[in-house]
């Protein structure tokens, strides 16, 4: 499989991994709405971000979407478009180092994206997707970055998208730019796109069929383009005596042995009038498939409609070329299996959330998580919009008259990123909380995020398999007077370590800043010793 280079590779490829676990703090004030509604604005590196979201949503997102910058070099946009922000070249600086000086706009965004698509891959549900809009500048080098992270097989679909309405008048090629990409990868094979729903209005039952609803196949459905002999042959309606032979050039659909069984099952209805054309019966409960595909090419909505969202929203044009809320919300419905998590690391003026929202209005059991790096746009443009979407809005119309929108309800926590789990000698910030560690330390050894959030009452933080994994740690007490302060796994502790369940016979997975009981020990009780916090394991 062709694989993709660049400067600054070598530096990025396993970078997501040292990217440190940070605190997610919610800021209370910022906030909106119902706080239990399970939706996130996380307001930080997005790097950063994902890493610290990771121990609670890994594999638990049914769809990502993300509209990363184009690398288009149009420094003008609110959303900086050149990868050229002071946190994204001190980041470059940091990973890739002098060597950064040297690279060029693409190996930069390249440098960016690479990480950010590794973490976002560990995000993903057994039949998740990621949707990734992007334009002509780096579409081939996307789908080869996305072939070698997500795979080549777990390629869906290439969708172009008819982003402008218009032609571009402004153009120096003479050729107007009029479309965008979307691509589609899925977590495994399993995964599904939804389809279109079938429209059943189509079907009805006047002649009180005991089989029930039907339509009728039109003309053509009833003939085949291939000149097979045995294809062409004339039927015969029984009724009437009246024969009718194939259409010019075109041959009948079935067989005549499986024509005749058709007729005589009342599934072929003949004309009245002997010039008309034989049509099929298709009854709805012979229809396996309620949804059928949808195409690769969308047109009905474009960027002018994203645009008129905002200035509906904010009363003026506060943020460049978004994308509307709809062409979002039409991928995430593709993707939805209820209920489902909704991510978007690159949140902008917060289309995706705007998109989530509608669907929950409309009655679908849905969640999303924004992050947005840029301070002023998370609190001023994505923040403000999702409250007024949640409340409900005015829109100024013609001759001072308002039309009120009404709001979607729900609501979200707003967050931000606190300080990394570990300081710079590898031991536990004092910062750090019993659920924040017991988290980070369920994923880090399970892989799966903590089933229930811990408050440090029960040393027992889960069960996993046919694992029990446990914490023992004090913030206050560490290395001081640890075997008082409960931080270290005495003969004592291990007696009273309760068990998930009376019958449990699986194994138990300690972590404590000491242990005083002998392997052996430990070893016939089914208990291993790891500890804190050099034998918390990253991703």
């Amino acid at each position: 499989m062709p694989t993709l280079d660049w400067i600054g590779k070598k530096a990025v490829v396993n970078h997501h991994r040292d990217v440190p676990y940070r605190l997610i703090h919610c800021d209370r004030d910022k906030s909106h709405g119902d706080p239990d509604a399970g939706n996130l604005l996380v307001q930080g590196d997005n790097l950063e971000a994902l890493k610290a979201l990771l121990p609670y949503y890994a594999g638990k997102v049914k769809c990502i979407y993300i509209d990363p910058p184009y690398n288009t070099g149009n420094e003008s946009w609110v959303y900086n478009d050149n990868v050229n922000s002071p946190e994204i070249r001190a980041w470059l600086g940091s990973v890739v180092g002098k060597e950064a000086e040297d690279l060029s706009r693409h190996d930069k965004w390249l440098c960016m994206m690479y990480p950010r698509l590794r973490l976002l891959k560990e995000f993903l549900d057994e039949d998740g997707f990621i949707i990734v809009s992007i334009d002509d500048v780096e579409l081939a080098k996307t789908r080869l970055l996305m072939d070698e992270i997500f795979g080549q097989r777990y390629f869906v679909a290439c969708f172009v998208w008819k982003s402008r309405k218009f032609l571009d008048s402004r153009s120096t090629t003479n050729v107007s730019n009029d479309h965008e990409y979307i691509l589609v990868y899925r977590a495994s094979e399993m995964a599904r796109l939804r389809g279109t729903e079938r429209d059943e209005s189509k079907f009805s039952n006047p002649d009180n069929d005991p089989r029930g609803l039907w339509m009728s196949r039109s003309i053509l459905g009833l003939a085949n383009p291939q000149q097979r002999p045995n294809l062409h042959y004339d039927i015969v309606d029984p009724s009437t005596g009246n024969s009718y032979p194939p259409a010019p050039d075109k041959g009948w659909r079935y067989g005549r042995d499986r024509m005749e069984l058709l007729i005589s099952e009342g599934r072929i209805l003949f004309p009245k009038n002997p010039d008309g054309r034989p049509r099929e019966k298709k009854f709805k409960d012979d229809l396996l498939q309620q949804f059928m595909g949808i195409s690769s090419v969308i047109d009905d909505i474009h960027t002018s409609d994203g645009s008129d969202e905002i200035r509906r929203i904010f009363g003026g044009q506060v943020f460049d070329f978004p994308k509307p809320s709809e062409l979002v919300a039409r991928f995430f419905e593709q993707a939805a299996d209820e209920p489902c998590l909704f991510l978007d690391s690159f949140a902008g003026s917060g289309t995706s959330g705007h998109a989530a929202l509608n669907l929950k209005k409309r009655g679908l059991d849905c969640r999303f998580i924004l992050v947005e790096m840029d301070k002023d746009i998370a609190d001023s443009i994505t923040r403000e919009r999702l409250k007024r979407v949640i409340d409900g809005f005015s829109v100024d119309l013609k001759k001072g008259d308002k039309r009120e929108v009404e709001g979607t309800g729900g609501g979200f926590r707003f967050c931000t990123l606190g300080e990394p789990l570990f300081d710079a000698d590898g031991n536990v910030s004092p910062a750090v909380t019993y659920p924040d560690l017991a988290a980070h330390v369920f994923f880090c050894e399970t892989g799966s995020p903590i089933p229930k959030r811990a408050d440090g009452a029960s040393p027992l933080i889960g069960k996993f398999q046919n694992r029990a994994i446990y914490l023992l740690h004090s913030a206050e007490a560490v290395g001081v007077a640890r075997e008082q302060a409960g931080n270290v796994l005495t003969g004592v502790v291990l007696e009273a370590l309760p068990l998930p369940a009376a019958d449990f016979t699986g194994a138990r997975i300690v972590y404590a800043e000491g242990c005083t009981v002998p392997d052996d020990r430990l070893s016939a009780l089914g208990v291993t010793f790891k500890q804190i916090p050099y034998q918390i394991e990253g991703i």
